[in-house]
């Protein structure tokens, strides 16, 4: 009988990822740097950190500039009483690229990650390239039941006894029991439990829950990218997704895909909410061609202005399409193709 598969793991280099820090604002904000060229910006997802990037950064470092943050009130960022938004988060990506001295990036995100750059793309049209959204948050309001509950006041009850080593114990070895359940949901228990991991100290947990709270209350996500992405008209995106994403729901790829004409499509048949991790090799091979393959956007005022004038269809047919998505994504049948353009 065959073992378990292995995830498959790109070749390292020895480029150096040690973390380090810089004060913006008043808060010490952690973040990797390494290699060299054009700029490479990935942005984790919500309770994650940059080391989740890190075997992916060895390997992309041989041909770009790769910054990987710990967004604040995450990873060894500081954890301050402070705006966890998403707007707030691409703010304080544009600064830390300033404080970088760079100029201009390539911006990848994963989940939250991924609503954070598609936000930039707005606030800060300027400064980025190209966009790759990665299993993406805030398209359509379906999302996890389980951050749902997590968004609501009850986590707050429960949340402060994940600190005793019982209750501790006990939320591992539910995730332990999903990872062996074979569902959707298993088939991320790792990382689900480097999430959960962090949660039991006391700043982590409340910059936990305001971030969540900013974009999930219990009806779903309340924060959606498609009214706007009619502004990505000119801009290069790819889209990648996990056909068992039990975090968020495949069929969003497929939304998206649609409002952002010229988008590529790309569906890892076996993956959940980490498609880069569960095949690495696949996501550097498509992340390259993805970006020799297309030209930096440049940013035309008129053009953008223009946009914006003409918008309101856009935001009309974004609403509808958030409204058939939320009414029919349960019934979606998965899609099988590997990718799509």
């Amino acid at each position: 009988m065959a073992g378990p598969s292995r995830r498959r793991r790109p070749r390292a280099a020895p480029f150096d990822t040690t973390t380090q820090f810089v004060t913006i604002h008043g808060h010490r904000r952690a973040y990797r740097v390494c290699g060299s060229g054009p700029a490479l910006l990935l942005l984790h997802g919500i309770g994650d950190s940059s080391a989740s990037w890190v075997p992916l950064m060895r390997t992309l470092a041989e041909q770009y500039t790769v910054i990987a943050p710990d967004l604040l009130g995450h990873g060894e960022s500081d954890k301050p009483r402070a705006d966890y938004s998403v707007a707030a988060y691409a703010n304080g990506m544009r600064d830390l690229l300033d404080v970088l001295g760079i100029d201009k990036a390539t911006v990848v995100g994963h989940s939250l990650g991924g609503g954070v750059a598609a936000q930039m793309t707005y606030q800060h049209p300027t400064r980025v390239e190209r966009l790759a959204l990665v299993s993406s948050g805030g398209v359509s309001r379906e999302v996890s039941p389980f951050l749902r509950l997590a968004s609501t006041p009850a986590a707050d009850l429960f949340l402060p006894f994940l600190r005793f080593p019982p209750v501790r114990l006990t939320a591992m070895a539910g995730i332990e029991l999903l990872r062996r359940s074979g569902t959707d949901m298993g088939r991320d228990a790792e990382e689900l439990s480097r999430v959960l991991d962090a949660l039991p100290d006391v700043a982590a947990r409340g910059a936990f829950s305001r971030t969540l709270r900013s974009v999930v209350d219990w009806r779903g996500q309340v924060v959606t990218m498609l009214d706007r992405s009619y502004l990505a008209e000119a801009m290069p995106v790819l889209l990648i997704w996990g056909a068992h994403d039990a975090v968020i729901p495949v069929a969003h790829a497929q939304i998206a895909h649609e409002m952002m004409p010229g988008s590529q499509l790309e569906i890892f048949a076996d993956a959940g909410h980490f498609p880069h991790h569960q095949d690495p090799e696949r996501f550097v091979e498509l992340l390259n061609g993805f970006i020799a393959t297309t030209d930096p956007v440049t940013f035309n005022r008129n053009r953008w202005r223009r946009l914006l004038r003409e918008g309101r269809a856009g935001g009309e047919a974004a609403e509808a399409a958030g409204a058939a998505a939320d009414a029919a994504v349960s019934n979606v049948v998965p899609i099988r193709g590997e990718s799509a353009s």
